[in-house]
């Protein structure tokens, strides 16, 4: 039988369903669009959401393909993204897909109060790379922002984005924290984020702001990622130190989106934190083996694995969700092509592999 032919409008397959994975992406507008494609669940649970949707911060990694997926997976609904814009491409990008756009700073409370009143925000910005070199604007950024936010939008539901990078190292062997582990933060960006997280929490039980703490480890892009940076390093014969971070957590980025999405539906009051990530705890060496497989390359590793790991256990968010769409073998061939072919890359890596908390 024919395969049945799905036409698009604006990313949105015509009839509702998702699309077949592809075997691998030809170009970064491929890939973007099957980012920003939503599938019949997601669909059906932002017609359950009422209002429509602030995304702050939407100029990151992560965030243009997330407003584009909001948008095609709530037509009905204003996607307003929001940010500094200091690329001005991103923004004529997200326009041209018919997101609103409004650039103001986070850290200034004047400009934040005067955004519009909307139901339900995701907190996206934050700083990382650089903390070391600058920590003054590391915390104000995760911290003295997140309160601004938390406090003006009191009567919005609230998805702040987090990091898995706010508990202690644990044993590989015990599949990672769980979202009732003690955090642990090791260096000054792991602590400001659990400070953003408090603030979240302080102004959540002080106005009754239903939201989730949306702590995500790792989301893979083929141009940015763990499986990224393994597979560059592979390619390039550089050697991977295994005693640093022996194992990781992923998910592919588009799962984590739509999660964040779907969260406002998961809304606590006061809020509360949830694991987001693969339900995998994965061996770096096996990955950087499987990488070395797609590239023709053999990975040149070095060091012997610690016993333990920066893990989150994300069952929790796998009872919400459901099992993330695109499975791990599926993520190693697309990167695997991708850096094969010298794909776009973001340059930015994500740094893994530190120990210390040092970014």
């Amino acid at each position: 039988m024919q395969d049945k032919v799905l036409t698009r409008t604006n990313d949105v397959v015509a009839d509702g369903r998702a699309p077949a994975l592809p075997a691998r992406f030809e170009d970064v507008a491929q890939l973007d669009a099957f980012l920003s494609t939503p599938d019949d669940v997601l669909v059906a649970d932002m017609a359950r959401l009422d209002g429509d949707i602030l995304i702050l911060g939407v100029a990151g990694k992560m965030g243009p393909t997330l407003a584009r997926l909001a948008r095609n997976a709530a037509p009905g609904k204003r996607i307003i993204g929001v940010a500094r814009f200091t690329d001005p491409a991103i923004r004529e990008e997200l326009e041209s897909h018919g997101i609103e756009t409004i650039s103001a700073d986070l850290l200034d409370a004047a400009q934040v109060a005067a955004l519009p009143r909307v139901e339900n925000v995701l907190y996206m910005a934050g700083r990382k790379f650089g903390s070391s070199g600058n920590q003054a604007l590391t915390w104000a950024m995760n911290v003295h922002s997140p309160a601004i936010v938390a406090d003006s939008f009191r009567e919005s539901r609230i998805v702040a984005f987090s990091t898995g990078n706010i508990y202690p190292l644990v044993d590989v062997l015990h599949q990672g924290a769980l979202e009732t582990t003690p955090p642990g933060p090791r260096g000054e960006y792991a602590q400001s984020c659990l400070g953003r997280e408090r603030l979240f929490e302080y102004f959540s039980g002080l106005h009754g702001t239903p939201g989730r703490l949306f702590r995500l480890n790792y989301a893979i892009d083929l141009r940015y990622g763990v499986l990224h940076d393994l597979a560059s390093r592979v390619k390039a014969g550089t050697p991977i130190d295994l005693s640093l971070m022996g194992h990781v957590n992923v998910i592919w980025q588009g799962d984590a989106n739509a999660q964040a999405l779907r969260s406002l539906l998961h809304c606590t009051t006061p809020t509360s934190p949830i694991n987001i990530s693969g339900p995998e705890t994965l061996s770096v060496r096996w990955l950087a083996q499987e990488l070395g497989h797609r590239l023709g390359v053999e990975a040149k590793l070095v060091g012997t694995e610690a016993n333990s790991a920066w893990l989150t256990n994300s069952a929790a968010a796998t009872g919400l969700f459901g099992y993330p769409r695109v499975p791990l073998q599926t993520m190693l061939d697309w990167v695997g092509d991708w850096v094969a072919k010298d794909g776009v890359s973001f340059n930015k890596p994500t740094k893994y592999e530190v120990r210390d908390g040092g970014f």
